[in-house]
């Protein structure tokens, strides 16, 4: 089985769901000796296997694959207001506003059973900790299963599980926070000390992330304990990426000076570039992933296509500004250079 340990660079690639992680940027990045990462995240189960398919045709290279888990919406009936406030949006951008669909699982069954039939070296899950069952079935096929972390508590539920490791994940981070309860206001402790903390209770490995964006950051987190660092904000702006082009503009736009943490766009607690669309709506935004996903689906169909970023999720870490248009496979390599120099420099 793979070992995080064995990476050449012990840099990973964090799943960017929604376009930017794309089939280009993980070959790239594993080609360069990290782990590159797919979204499994709003696709098909046909579009992720395509996706692995065509990582596999890139490089034979370790590469991950990462999954929401799903959870119901135990009060669909708090989204009413906000399909309701969003009529006018939808009006104005001459879309129509799907109604909530409380069965969707994101192809959870089928996502797992095309993991475990053509397994992938690692399979990471995010938005809670998946069933024992699907570790067990994962584990078994050869891949090694990781679990995304933001507390102390959930490190150890998703410990109990029997995973591989853990992701433990800051709130520095850009896009999705993976806190396993929706409903809970995420915790605010930043990633050096909820990585010391959570080092502090397991032998697992960890990958760390959360506005990592220098080698001097990977350096720090591998000091501190981590086996590897995950990056995401800090592949945005590269040409292999799917980003979309009005989105890498902002990340270097004065007008977009800041980010924020809101669940305006998903029903979900998500850190980007704060914009109009959030401005707007956020304090009426109710918890509600992935129904409030749904809802804004079309809106920011609609604001990609008129190249309008204030009305696109713009997710982005706190160290976004140091994104660099740079290609993946050489930003690797420099970041792991630069962390290799302040690693030595440490000693």
């Amino acid at each position: 089985m793979f070992d995080l340990s064995r990476l050449l660079m012990p840099i990973v690639q964090a799943p960017m769901a929604g376009g930017p992680g794309s089939v280009a940027l993980a070959v790239a990045v594993s080609r360069a000796g990290g782990l590159g990462t797919l979204a499994a995240g709003y696709k098909t189960p046909a579009q992720l296997a395509e996706q692995i398919a065509g990582v596999r045709a890139g490089t034979d290279a370790p590469f991950g694959v990462n999954v929401f888990v799903p959870q119901e919406v135990p009060h669909p009936d708090t989204i009413a207001p906000y399909h309701a406030e969003l009529s006018a949006v939808a009006e104005r951008r001459e879309v129509t506003l799907p109604e909530p669909d409380q069965g969707d699982t994101d192809f959870w069954d089928e996502k797992i059973a095309l993991l475990t039939e053509s397994p992938v070296p690692v399979v990471s899950f995010t938005f809670g900790a998946p069933p024992s069952e699907a570790v067990e079935a994962l584990r078994r096929a050869g891949s090694r299963v990781v679990v995304t972390v933001t507390t102390v508590a959930e490190a150890k539920e998703a410990e109990a599980l029997g995973v591989d490791a853990l992701c433990v994940q800051g709130p520095e981070a850009g896009g999705h926070r993976g806190t396993f309860d929706p409903y809970a206001e995420p915790d605010p402790t930043p990633l050096a000390a909820l990585l010391a903390a959570v080092a502090a209770g397991t032998r697992l490995p960890l990958i760390a992330t959360g506005g990592l964006a220098t080698g001097a950051d990977i350096a720090g987190v591998l000091n501190a304990g981590a086996t590897v660092a995950q990056l995401g904000t800090a592949y945005l702006r590269t040409p292999e990426a799917g980003t979309h082009a009005a989105y890498q503009e902002a990340l270097t736009r004065p007008e977009f000076d800041t980010t924020v943490v809101t669940r305006a766009f998903s029903g979900r607690c998500a850190r980007g570039l704060r914009n109009r669309f959030i401005e707007e709506h956020d304090a009426s935004a109710p918890v509600g992933y992935p129904l409030v996903n749904q809802l804004t689906k079309p809106l920011r169909a609609a604001a990609a296509a008129a190249g309008d970023a204030h009305g696109l999720s713009l997710w982005a870490g706190v160290n976004y500004r140091k994104a660099e248009r740079v290609p993946a496979g050489e930003l690797t390599e420099r970041l792991w250079a630069d962390a290799s120099a302040a690693l030595h420099r440490d000693r």
